[in-house]
């Protein structure tokens, strides 16, 4: 089974602490779990309780964890979008740009300032392509390197309006 790209990039870029998020490689899907679900898959406590949503999700995250057939995908650890907003930052030509960006990046609050300078800039419909050609690059190679066949349905990346 194919797995769409597009589906790969949402997937990384929603990642939060508390979640995972897993291609089903029979099906192509691509599943978020809470941390809690993959908790409660792994207990043999009855599900009859739970609302019918969080019943589907732990049943799904149960077949991720004993059947094997499932990849997880790239972490927020594994992406890296520090080194991401840094490589971004070389690769702008206007020297006063770049310098200011790479003090935003420095210290505590960098994600906020660079948001901020990015803005004050007017460039941030090239951060975001920037950004979600990154993210692509990250999840074709996660793609082959988990032997994963996936459809290039990828589009151009959206402007920061439409984000």
């Amino acid at each position: 089974m194919r797995v769409k790209l597009s589906d790969i990039i949402d997937a990384m870029d929603i990642q939060m602490d508390e979640s995972l998020s897993y291609v089903d490689k029979e099906t192509g899907e691509v599943l978020n779990f809470m941390h809690e679900e993959l908790v409660a898959a792994e207990d043999d406590e009855p599900l009859d309780d739970l609302p019918e949503w969080q019943r589907e999700s732990i049943q799904k995250a149960i077949k991720i964890i004993y059947e094997d057939n499932a990849s997880s995908l790239p972490t927020k650890w594994d992406i890296h979008e520090y080194r991401i907003m840094e490589n971004f930052c070389y690769s702008i030509e206007d020297e006063r740009i770049s310098d200011s960006l790479f003090r935003a990046i420095r210290g505590r609050g960098a994600f906020r300032y660079f948001k901020d300078s990015i803005h004050r800039f007017g460039i941030q419909d090239d951060w975001y392509k920037y950004r979600y050609e990154a993210f692509k690059k990250i999840a074709i190679e996660w793609c082959e390197d988990s032997n994963i066949e996936y459809i290039d349905d990828t589009e151009k990346p959206l402007s920061a309006d439409e984000c």
